[in-house]
């Protein structure tokens, strides 16, 4: 807790020990940015956090095949039982099975886990593409409140553009969706095809760094303080760093509170 806020990292990748330097050497090559910390791991994620006063953190990693699925939803279901403060997002990816991913949904159900974590600029698929609307189905199967994190955005790729979530929130209105990066890293003048939509959802992480802040208050505006979520986008960013970033906004008392923990509080029903 800082200042008297509870905070919500909503956007942290975590590996494990053996493979998290790699990981994160990948990540900044891949954005081509300096990373934050040398290793994304759980224990160099609670030591930032602490410093910036952050109460809790979603957990997750992606898998670049089929194959990873598994393997790492174990990963992160075994971090979020050593650590209170983690709250777990699986991975799926799009080369499983519609019966696979459903299989793999029930599982991480019954397991405690509160999402899905997807990067389709990654995982190289598009979002409004048929072998990901395989995932949309299954989780409209379910009934459940289980939303899904995108990365959304990036100039370089047409995986994720803002318009192509858009589309699918439209198709799958009982689907919640979380469109990281203030809704489009590096696309933020199409953000604006969210707008009026129920179930899409936003992040602030890896944006605040590069938007003015007059902007991105005037995002929030546009899509609703009770929409966004405050996230690190951990190990890219400084936790505290990120932190100031965001009380450098001209917020009220109500909107930071709401955007700190009270919003992703009220969607994951999480218990404090």
């Amino acid at each position: 807790m800082k200042n008297g806020y509870r905070i919500i990292d909503a956007h942290a990748h975590i590996y494990p020990e053996k493979i998290a330097q790699k990981a994160t050497l990948a990540i900044g090559d891949f954005y081509d940015i300096k990373m934050a910390m040398p290793a994304g791991t759980s224990s160099r994620l609670k030591i930032a956090g602490e410093k910036a006063g952050i109460d809790k953190f979603v957990v997750h990693s992606c898998a670049t095949n089929a194959h990873q699925v598994r393997a790492i939803n174990h990963f992160i279901k075994a971090e979020v039982e050593q650590n209170k403060e983690f709250i777990g997002f699986m991975t799926l990816h799009q080369d499983l099975t519609e019966e696979e991913i459903k299989d793999e949904i029930a599982w991480c159900m019954e397991n405690g886990f509160k999402g899905i974590k997807l990067h389709p600029d990654f995982q190289k698929f598009y979002i409004d593409g048929e072998d990901a609307e395989k995932i949309y189905r299954a989780v409209e199967s379910f009934n459940k409140k289980f939303p899904i994190l995108f990365h959304t955005g990036d100039d370089r790729y047409e995986y994720s553009k803002p318009l192509r979530l858009a589309k699918m929130a439209k198709k799958y209105p009982s689907v919640y969706f979380i469109a990281a990066h203030f809704g489009g890293y590096r696309c933020w003048d199409d953000v604006e095809v969210y707008k009026g939509l129920d179930n899409v959802y936003f992040d602030t992480c890896s944006s605040l760094t590069f938007i003015d802040k007059n902007r991105a208050k005037e995002l929030i505006d546009l899509l609703g303080y009770e929409k966004f979520f405050f996230g690190v986008d951990f190990p890219m960013w400084d936790s505290k760093e990120e932190l100031d970033r965001f009380f450098k906004l001209d917020l009220s008392e109500k909107e930071r509170k709401a955007i700190l923990s009270g919003n992703l509080t009220k969607l994951l029903d999480l218990k404090w």
